[in-house]
């Protein structure tokens, strides 16, 4: 697609990844708004992006709903939407809660799924669109304390796979970014102690990739990327 005729809603998008794909893509011409949960975080990213942002909790089906008929009508429509909401836990098998376990699918896979459906009857509708899921290399092999997470994101991938399967024939391209890790607030907010060198990813190489994604001619798509830091 031509990304200054981009139309695009990323969720999570005050922070991190999410912050970095609404700069990039703002840069080449795309309309964007982005949404998280907290207000003043929403309000200060959009003001540095000069986007549109707007507070919602994706694992609220109301919220959802409203978020994207706010969005739909700020920008006159919709073509692209980035699933990069989501959180974390780190928690040994006996030492996770229901509670904890509960919360990370409620907003990774719960919300990855209220706001694709909403985005989906658009797009079915227009016969045009794009998701993009962020999910992870977290959802390619677990690790030791990743029940909760790890499992949330092989469920975002089983998503991505029934939807591609199922909105194909409404010319919807619907594409998966795997990053592995990448310096961002995520690992400080789950109570992990990021060790910080120039040798891993940033946000920036995850941007990169779903611009290239976006970018390429809407006769075909990328379906999945992972994204590794070379020597880290």
């Amino acid at each position: 697609m031509n990304l200054n005729t981009a139309k695009v809603l990323i969720t999570g998008g005050s922070s991190g990844i999410g912050f970095e794909t609404a700069k990039v893509l703002i840069s080449k011409g795309a309309q964007v708004v982005i949404c998280g949960r907290n207000q003043a975080a929403v309000e200060t990213a959009a003001t540095e992006l000069g986007a549109t942002g707007y507070q919602a909790d994706v694992s609220n089906e109301e919220e959802v709903v409203a978020l994207l008929q706010k969005t739909i009508a700020h920008l006159g429509g919709l073509n692209v939407v980035i699933n990069n909401a989501g959180i974390g836990g780190n928690a040994a098998l006996t030492q996770t809660t229901a509670e904890a376990f509960t919360k990370v699918w409620e907003v990774n896979v719960k919300g990855t799924f209220l706001v694709g459906r909403e985005a989906a009857k658009h797009f079915v509708q227009q016969n045009e669109g794009n998701i993009i899921n962020i999910a992870s290399t977290a959802g390619q092999r677990g690790f030791a304390g990743g029940s909760a997470y790890c499992s949330s994101k092989f469920a975002v991938s089983a998503l991505t796979e029934c939807w591609r399967a199922e909105l194909r024939k409404n010319n919807i391209r619907v594409m998966q970014v795997n990053p592995s890790e990448v310096i961002t607030p995520f690992f400080g907010k789950i109570g992990v102690d990021q060790k910080i060198t120039d040798t891993k990813l940033q946000p920036k190489e995850i941007a990169h990739t779903i611009a290239s994604m976006l970018a390429m001619d809407n006769v075909g798509f990328i379906t999945d990327a992972t994204v590794w830091a070379t020597n880290p």
